[in-house]
């Protein structure tokens, strides 16, 4: 799928297409709970796409164990494919990842990752489909 074509749907086609708890993290902004989702630990390759509208979003070769409990990346397969907005929730100032594509809401970056970019991409496992290679 095309990352640059955005993705417009009704509330309730996302709930129709979408599993509860990927509706919860995509369109309302929820957090999975850490060390519990289905690629915090996974070592596959393959590129990550949006669980929400197909666009590749992160390749394998780029995850790393952050130790947090959440899939982390230091760097998008595509810098094109993901939006990042202040987030100033939870009493907090971050910055959330989201799709460019669909709007869904990813996670969020931070700036203590590992070399090269020193970034981040803390990530909701829910909010992502590996594609192995």
């Amino acid at each position: 799928m095309d990352t640059k074509d955005e993705v417009s749907k009704t509330d309730a086609q996302w709930r129709e297409e979408l599993s509860p708890d990927q509706y919860a993290v995509l369109r309302k902004g929820a957090t999975e709970a850490p060390f519990t989702g289905e690629y915090a630990f996974t070592k596959d390759a393959g590129v990550y796409r949006c669980a929400g509208c197909g666009a590749e979003l992160f390749d394998s070769d780029t995850k790393f164990e952050s130790g947090t409990g959440w899939p982390s990346f230091y760097e998008p397969k595509v810098a094109e494919a993901v939006e990042l907005r202040r987030d100033r929730s939870l009493a907090m100032v971050r910055t959330e990842v989201v799709c460019r594509r669909c709007k869904g809401h990813l996670g969020h970056v931070f700036e203590d990752g590992p070399r090269p970019t020193g970034e981040r991409y803390c990530i909701n496992s829910c909010a992502l489909d590996l594609e192995t290679r």
